[in-house]
């Protein structure tokens, strides 16, 4: 199995106060220190970890919505930091995002929300109207192509996301903490709707997430990150996560 993600020693620090400049360490925090790994085409990736472990920044690494401070981001074989601004826009359409917030348009229907997506990635006019509800009826919501945001739950408004976020036809697939504002059954069913997505169409999902339970049942490895650093990645099997280290059997364990 070829690796579709590899993150070559990226480092992501933030200034604590913008007002303060220069290179004093102590004016800088380290969000992502030196990470190297690598996510296999068509696997599940988790990236789990305490709060403010730099999962988030670390995911937003992976299509340069950060820039790292140093190293590489190689998605299908293409280094992204070497890209110009119109080249990596063209690369972004092999990037689909999930966000926490959703982030639709609400003034614009399910249907017109999926298309704009389309829109802006050059895709053929005359084929988006047969691509949003093919997309649609993935995420078993073609009875909704007409609703409004305000008139969707929040599982069918992140299933709205996830609509938008597959149209193009990605090669991987990024989530960032998807199934944080869901009850549990929502959830359960929103990662039914991931793990079917990943079967049928082979997209290579790395996600988001502070629930364990998300990662045993979605996911085949994960990363364990801990206060920026990258302390192991471990497998899953049958549903249980195969911590090596002391910090990493700790997480795992407190869900």
């Amino acid at each position: 199995m070829t690796d579709m993600i590899v993150l070559n020693e990226v480092t992501k620090r933030f200034l604590k106060d913008r007002a303060r400049r220069g290179d004093n360490a102590a004016h800088w925090f380290t969000a992502v220190a030196p990470t190297t790994l690598s996510v296999k085409q068509g696997e599940i990736f988790g990236l789990m970890g305490y709060s403010g472990a730099g999962k988030s920044t670390l995911l937003r690494l992976i299509n340069l919505l950060e820039r790292p401070d140093s190293g590489s981001v190689v998605i299908d074989g293409v280094d992204l930091t070497t890209l110009s601004a119109s080249e990596l826009r063209v690369a972004r359409h092999n990037i689909g995002m999930i966000f926490q917030q959703f982030n639709l348009m609400s003034n614009r229907t399910v249907f017109d929300n999926v298309a704009f997506n389309l829109t802006v990635s050059g895709f053929a006019r005359d084929k988006i109207k047969d691509r949003v509800m093919e997309c649609l009826d993935i995420v078993d919501l073609t009875d909704r192509a007409g609703h409004f945001p305000a008139q969707l739950s929040g599982g069918q408004k992140q299933r709205v996301g996830i609509a938008r976020a597959i149209a193009p036809n990605p090669k991987v697939l990024l989530a960032d903490e998807p199934t944080s504002a869901l009850d549990p059954a929502t959830t359960r069913s929103l990662l039914a709707c991931l793990q079917d997505i990943n079967d049928k169409l082979g997209v290579t999902i790395v996600i988001v997430t502070h629930e364990m339970s998300v990662i045993r049942r979605l996911c085949h490895r994960a990363a364990l990150l801990h206060q920026g650093e990258l302390l192991e990645v471990a497998p899953i099997v049958d549903g249980s996560i195969q911590a090596a280290t002391t910090i990493g059997q700790g997480l795992v364990q407190e869900d």
